[in-house]
């Protein structure tokens, strides 16, 4: 179930809300179990078989926490360490047995000629975002940072679908005191307004802005094409591409905050304008927050961080990229992206160490946030050239492309998608993003810019966001728009 789709728009989240709200009147109990009971409903219309799989992750996982809580209590830290480290190994053999097995059959039949016969393993939705909430919340509860006694708040806590199907990957100590709050019982118009406002926002980028763009990256990439792309085909292509990643992912993020914020419950931020970085460094900051955040916090931190030399440091970062690489997919394009960005900060940190007496920011600063900005824009556009390659000599095809002047001919592409993929680079660059009009900043550790333009509940703004939501639903519901979030195969 899309959240563009009939069934969603009309059936499924009036009556979630409406039995939210209802049951809300008789406590937080029934009201939670509801949303719980809608969300595993969600989840299960996509294929009903996989009810069982997350429903065993759920219990393992809150099991293994209650054991947890307990060795803590007992101070039983060999104990605490050892089931922490078998939870996080079976967490991950699940994702790796349905992420990962077919690439490793595919690799292992081509250098041996061996198959495997393990057949056509299908990707469950959203696997990688709550295996990776639940490992979060396991390391949080065995180092005293988090408890969770209601397993009906655990259940909610992992499928709460705004999230369930592409993030954010949500941190325990954000979300519970909010499922706990009788307060989010009752309606609140200002949040029911803001929710339809944001939703409506991320609808209206994704149907329109990101689909739109997407027959350009399409055409481009695709691999018949690949050796005959001329210079400016090329270049419209790998940009064609990052506006409709930009905004597909912005848009959904915006619209899993939007639809959040009509249970009266805040999903922290996940995207910022990062094509405003002006290095790879604040582009992480910016792009897919939570996950950053995750890598970071889970992977970064415990590899030694910045703690043990600059080498060292340089090693974690490098791993840490290519395993969030990975994570994306079972690809070694994916592989390269990660490990690619991970050069990408070395060099970034090198640089600030190396520079760090030269003073070159004060002497020239719009010179040098000039030129960093347009560096750091290249490198991240060719890193998604590996991002969308179905395979690495494709992606390598690509850049030949672009690296080869053969003129500026162009063979892609009807005028009205060049229009809309110059307005969309311009919207991405220089328009106030959905968070700072909304004045919605949860889980955001960055600064805020002062923009002019506010929103507010007025009917200017009620007659813009109905006809936004009008127009981008009467796109997905007549199949103008064949819509299918990127992020679902992550």
């Amino acid at each position: 179930m899309l959240f563009h789709s009939g069934e969603f728009l009309f059936l499924f989240l009036p009556a979630t809300i409406l039995g939210y709200y209802l049951l809300g009147r008789t406590g937080v109990g029934l009201a939670f179990a509801w949303l719980a009971f809608c969300s595993l409903f969600f989840y299960g219309w996509w294929n009903p078989r996989y009810l069982l799989l997350i429903g065993c992750s759920i219990v393992v996982n809150y099991a293994g926490s209650r054991a947890l809580c307990m060795l803590q209590d007992r101070q039983s830290i060999r104990a605490t360490r050892a089931v922490l480290a078998f939870l996080i190994t079976a967490n991950l053999l699940a994702l790796a047995y349905f992420k990962y097995l077919g690439f490793f059959a595919a690799q292992w039949r081509q250098l041996t000629g061996v198959d495997l016969g393990l057949g056509n393993v299908i990707l469950p939705i959203g696997i990688s975002f709550y295996t990776f909430t639940q490992i979060a919340f396991l390391v949080d509860t065995a180092t005293g940072k988090a408890r969770e006694p209601s397993l009906l708040a655990y259940i909610l806590f992992v499928s709460y679908f705004p999230h369930l199907v592409a993030g954010p990957v949500l941190h325990h100590a954000e979300m519970m005191p909010q499922f706990g709050d009788a307060g989010a019982l009752s309606i609140n118009p200002e949040n029911l307004a803001a929710g339809t406002t944001v939703f409506a926002f991320g609808l209206f980028k994704k149907v329109f802005v990101a689909d739109g763009v997407a027959p350009l990256a399409n055409a481009a990439f695709a691999v018949g094409s690949l050796d005959r792309l001329s210079f400016a085909d090329a270049w419209l292509g790998a940009l064609a591409y990052a506006i409709q990643i930009y905004f597909d992912f912005s848009g959904y993020s915006d619209m899993a905050v939007g639809l959040s914020l009509l249970f009266n419950i805040k999903l922290p931020i996940n995207f910022f304008s990062p094509y405003r970085a002006t290095n790879v460094i604040e582009f992480w900051r910016r792009w897919h927050i939570t996950l950053s955040r995750f890598l970071r916090d889970y992977l970064y931190i415990p590899l030694g961080g910045n703690r043990r030399g600059r080498v060292r440091r340089y090693v974690n970062l490098f791993v840490t990229m290519l395993l969030g690489g990975l994570w994306h997919g079972a690809n070694w394009t994916f592989v390269l992206w990660g490990g690619l960005h991970g050069a990408y900060l070395i060099a970034n940190h090198f640089w600030r160490f190396a520079t760090a007496g030269a003073g070159l920011p004060r002497r020239f600063p719009r010179m040098y946030q000039g030129m960093s900005w347009a560096v750091t824009l290249l490198a991240v556009v060719v890193g998604w050239v590996f991002f969308r390659s179905e395979s690495v000599s494709n992606a390598m095809a690509m850049l030949r492309g672009m690296t080869r002047f053969q003129g500026l001919s162009v063979s892609i592409g009807s005028p009205s998608e060049l229009v809309l993929l110059a307005g969309a680079g311009v919207w991405a660059l220089g328009v106030p993003n959905t968070n700072q009009v909304m004045n919605y900043f949860f889980g955001w550790e960055g600064d805020r810019d002062p923009i002019t333009v506010r929103w507010r509940p007025t009917g200017i703004w009620a007659g813009l966001i109905l006809g936004l939501f009008v127009l981008s639903a009467f796109a997905g519901l007549t199949g103008r728009r064949t819509i299918e979030f990127l992020y679902f195969q992550f």
